[in-house]
């Protein structure tokens, strides 16, 4: 039998998930004059688009800014804001900063842990809700704080607490 070279090979059908990838990234190259320095402008859009970063979307990535695979998971893996799994209907992020837990956030979040029914870090299994930790929102003179759904919230107590379980539950 007769070796190839890779490059005789024919290429791989494309996927449509993978298809719907390159248009997505296509879309945001267009808008782009110089390439160099969007990988995060461009991992943003693509979490906006499809809700989070699949590791089947890194090689896509690499090949249109001309980086290597390594590079582009090392990016996607380092900043916590990208997200390798679908996040749930709602998003709620606590805020752990030294400030909010000095003002009762270690209890705030073992309260959301417990009311939620999710742990941190994770999504529930019905999909509603991604309970997530963030260091700091900038709000420090009014924790602990949350931002839901991408909307800031402070003074959290017990009795806010509940009105956001029942806000995401809905």
């Amino acid at each position: 039998m007769r070796r190839t070279r890779e490059s005789e090979r024919p290429a791989p059908a494309l996927t449509a998930e993978a298809v719907a990838y390159r248009e997505a990234i296509g879309r945001f190259m267009a808008g782009v004059a110089d390439g160099r320095g969007v990988l995060l402008p461009l991992l943003h859009a693509l979490q906006e688009e499809f809700g989070h970063i699949d590791d089947a979307l890194v090689p896509h990535v690499a090949e249109a800014l001309n980086l290597s695979r390594a590079d582009v998971h090392g990016v996607v893996t380092f900043y916590h804001d990208f997200r390798r799994q679908p996040a749930g209907r709602h998003v709620i992020k606590l805020c752990r900063a030294e400030s909010c837990q000095a003002r009762g956030g270690r209890a705030i979040e073992r309260a959301a842990v417990e009311r939620l029914g999710v742990a941190m870090g994770t999504t529930s299994a019905d999909g509603r809700v991604t309970l997530e930790p963030v260091y700091c929102l900038g709000l420090c003179a009014t924790g602990p704080n949350a931002l839901v759904d991408g909307v800031p919230v402070s003074r959290i107590d017990g009795a806010r607490l509940e009105r956001l379980a029942a806000q995401v539950a809905a």
